[in-house]
């Protein structure tokens, strides 16, 4: 009886404090939404949650998520207060607001948002990469060493892979161009990039166009679910989450082992007065040394970073620019004409025909400016602030969507036209308001990378092909760690006769 007491006191007392801590915690949930809510926002769904339950509604039923924050700008202005338990998230799509936290140095990447990318449910993803990197200092040696390998002079010379990985997907399309065959061209673009990126960066014949059964595709894939999945609290703990949990994990190991394998084979190249390849590693090794630093953690944290970022970003551009063009008739005669004065029937592109290629650089930013494959990007502010005559506290997170001010009335008249003059040389600049690759010190350094190579297959497509959108797309975008199409731009194909 007495031990049976015990442990109804016991419980009760367990009781008790759960409680009490309970009612600390919302008493300090008190004080929270006390600090805030000067700042606009939609009413809190739950006062514990915050708006957390919207955000898990529109996860279960795919919808985006910045569809709704397109809703909360135009409801409640330039800065919107988001809230998740005791976390405020203050949603900035102020030119203003760009500037000040964007272009300075002062303000780092969130530790907690990024810290998510560094492991991935266990399993070191980016580590302390360029992209999830929240120590500025750290971060600018890294990007030291990394610069000078994506400097444009060094791209230049690149080009002779850029042509030789795109017309290999041009003769895999040439197989398939039959005007009656339904292809995704999301999954060719996906991997052509990769094979390009594996070429060119790190001397990888990854042979990603022509074997659908090669693994680094699928482990890709697998893991953009999981920088998706991570997003839900507690998602490892989930039932039925175990399996995919593990293939993602499984698929981080493989990206890192094979790096590992890259990097310490290069290195001993090196060492033994071999001919260094021509690439992106080569020169980040030796920059590396120069810096007399030898941290192969952190250059395999680049690796998986360049990797991952370096092909799906470009892969959903392309694939964006194509769904547009079978819609756009007249941009797309427009821009076939200027395809065919610039390349005629040449088989290799040159870097000077890149910079020929004006109205295709227009159409690129178009796509971005609609589409960006990242859709924006997150800081912390280590002091208060006025922006838009509205208090931003210290300490704060702060999202910044250059999809949702990319749609916007106040910057671009008729957001929703696909309009490439946009970007003609006499339009006006979009200042902080167009920021696909971020804006500042920690702008993307592979946006040359990237653009040289969308150019350059952009311009083999259109030099060789007439585009038919399948029928029953949806043109819906889906967010899997990168803005994707829905539907995967499901395209027939028919070989194009060259007006010359």
């Amino acid at each position: 009886m007495d031990v049976l007491g015990a442990m109804w006191g016991l419980l009760l007392l367990l009781l008790s404090v759960s409680l009490l801590a309970f009612s600390f915690y919302c008493c300090y949930l008190k004080f929270i939404h006390m600090n805030y809510d000067h700042i606009p926002g939609p009413p809190r769904e739950s006062f514990v949650l915050g708006h957390l339950p919207i955000f898990w509604k529109m996860q279960r039923k795919n919808e985006l998520l910045h569809q709704l924050f397109m809703q909360w700008t135009e409801t409640y202005g330039p800065i919107v207060r988001f809230n998740a338990f005791h976390r405020v998230l203050v949603i900035v799509f102020s030119p203003e607001g760009v500037k000040e936290y964007l272009m300075s140095p002062e303000y780092p990447k969130d530790r907690t948002v990024y810290g998510q990318l560094s492991h991935l449910f266990g399993v070191r993803f980016l580590g302390n990469g360029l992209v999830s990197d929240h120590d500025y200092d750290h971060w600018h040696k890294q990007r030291r060493i990394v610069d000078p390998a994506f400097s444009r002079t060094y791209l230049m010379g690149l080009m002779d892979t850029f042509n030789e990985k795109a017309e290999e997907l041009m003769k895999k399309l040439e197989e398939k161009a039959d005007g009656k065959t339904e292809l995704s061209i999301l999954n060719m673009m996906s991997r052509v990039t990769l094979d390009v990126l594996a070429k060119v960066a790190f001397g990888m014949e990854l042979n990603a166009l022509h074997d659908d059964q090669t693994p680094f595709p699928h482990a890709v894939t697998m893991i953009m679910k999981g920088t998706s999945e991570i997003r839900l609290p507690l998602a490892k703990y989930m039932p039925g989450k175990q399996k995919l949990i593990k293939e993602i994990q499984e698929s981080v190991r493989l990206l890192r082992r094979v790096g590992k394998e890259c990097i310490e084979q290069r290195r001993e190249d090196i060492q033994n007065g071999e001919e260094a390849r021509v690439d992106i590693l080569t020169q980040i090794l030796k920059a590396a040394a120069l810096e007399e630093t030898r941290d192969d953690e952190n250059i395999l944290d680049n690796f998986v970073t360049f990797f991952i970022a370096g092909h799906e970003t470009t892969a959903s551009q392309l694939s964006f620019t194509i769904m547009e063009l079978t819609r756009q008739p007249e941009i797309m005669e427009r821009l076939q004409a200027e395809v065919d004065e610039v390349i005629g029937t040449k088989r290799n592109i040159s870097y000077a025909d890149l910079g020929n290629l004006q109205y295709l650089t227009q159409v690129l930013k178009e796509s971005l400016r609609l589409y960006p494959p990242v859709p924006g990007t997150v800081r912390w502010t280590g002091k208060e602030n006025i922006i838009e005559g509205i208090r931003i506290p210290a300490n704060v997170t702060l999202f910044f969507s250059s999809y949702v001010m990319g749609r916007m009335e106040t910057f671009f008249k008729d957001p929703m036209n696909f309009n490439p003059d946009r970007f003609s040389n006499s339009a006006p600049k979009p200042y902080f308001s167009y920021f696909p690759f971020s804006l500042g010190p920690r702008s993307c350094v592979g946006q040359i990378f990237s653009q040289m190579e969308a150019k350059v297959v952009m311009a083999k497509l259109l030099q060789r092909f007439e585009f038919q959108l399948a029928p029953g797309q949806s043109f819906e975008i889906v967010d899997t760690g990168t803005l994707k199409p829905r539907d995967g731009v499901m395209c027939i194909l028919k070989p194009r006769i060259l007006q010359i």
